[in-house]
């Protein structure tokens, strides 16, 4: 199934472009499904850059697996390592789920190219101020994000907006009502959310559990060809098999590409206008998004979208058809 390019009419004859594609700056810490959103964002928008932050693995590792997903897809796309630890919580990671290299599963290349710097932060405020309409997606902890909106108040007027994956409506996965992006730096989201940035999309696990991937994918990915989509499919079928240990799940939720495909397949998400605060002082709550669903008149006045609804056949045909296109 092939999915619209948003932003461009692919049924034109002469494939004239009626509009941009959405661009975007990706800050992650790959990372199974980070890898992902990677190739979603460069599949179905102008991925102008990476950032990498502290997360499911250490920093180092994390820009590693990026140097490493984009190699592999043949893309030329700067990556810029980020913060090393939180504002103020104490580091924590993911190792659980993605392994102590934080792509495990897979036989990996070795890396043949280095991070464009180690400013990641001087990244993003630099090319937000230099050009137009960027979207910041963020799939990791906020910490470049709010670290960046910190010294440069400016940017809160110049994005176009924020997508970020973490948080939920719902429960959490680390603590009963804390998701780990959002515990593994509260101090950092709570600056993000409160930054005054226009829009803002908040992707929680409420829905990124809608999104399972598990043998239907693999098979699909294999079928693909090539060694991305080998690698894809390993990757998928290592993560698949950490949840059916742990919970006992048929298939891994994918979070991190729903975070891209909001900003760049709109119509595959449904979002609603929510007042979110994050509780940084509660012994059993701390890190938790706490979405206001009662009925309120002053709705129109929030910036922060929450999703709610994933078309998630579409969303999982998104994921293969950015391997595709790169294999």
């Amino acid at each position: 199934m092939s999915l619209p390019v948003h932003g461009t009419d692919t049924n034109l004859a002469d494939s004239t472009i009626v509009a941009a594609l959405p661009r975007l700056i990706l800050d992650c810490d790959p990372g199974h499904d980070d890898a992902f959103a990677i190739l979603v964002a460069a599949a179905f928008g102008e991925l102008i850059g990476v950032t990498t932050t502290h997360g499911n693995v250490g920093v180092e590792l994390t820009t590693n697996n990026a140097l490493t997903v984009i190699e592999m897809a043949g893309l030329e796309v700067p990556v810029h390592k980020g913060m090393s630890r939180p504002l103020l919580a104490p580091l924590r990671n993911a190792t659980r789920v993605h392994g102590e290299t934080g792509l495990a599963g897979a036989r990996l290349p070795a890396v043949a190219t280095e991070a464009a710097s180690t400013d990641a932060v001087g990244f993003i405020i630099g090319t937000v101020r230099e050009t137009e309409d960027v979207w910041l997606v963020a799939t990791g902890p906020l910490t470049n994000v709010a670290a960046a909106l910190r010294a440069a108040p400016d940017l809160s007027e110049r994005l176009a907006g924020i997508s970020f994956m973490g948080g939920s409506a719902g429960c959490g996965n680390v603590t009963a009502v804390a998701e780990f992006n959002l515990a593994a730096d509260p101090e950092a989201a709570a600056m993000v959310i409160a930054s005054g940035v226009p829009v803002i999309k908040m992707v929680g696990l409420n829905l990124t559990y809608q999104v399972l991937v598990g043998a239907e994918t693999i098979t699909r990915l294999r079928a693909v060809g090539g060694g991305l989509s080998e690698v894809t499919a390993d990757l998928i079928a290592h993560y698949a098999g950490v949840y059916d240990e742990l919970y006992g799940w048929r298939g891994a939720p994918m979070h991190d590409p729903c975070a891209v495909a909001g900003v760049l397949i709109p119509e595959l998400i449904g979002y609603e206008r929510r007042w979110v605060e994050v509780e940084l002082r509660g012994e059993h709550t701390r890190g938790m998004t706490v979405v206001d669903e009662r009925p309120r008149l002053d709705l129109t006045q929030s910036n922060l979208e929450v999703g709610y609804t994933v078309d998630a056949e579409r969303m999982r045909d998104a994921l293969v058809e950015a391997v595709a296109r790169f294999s």
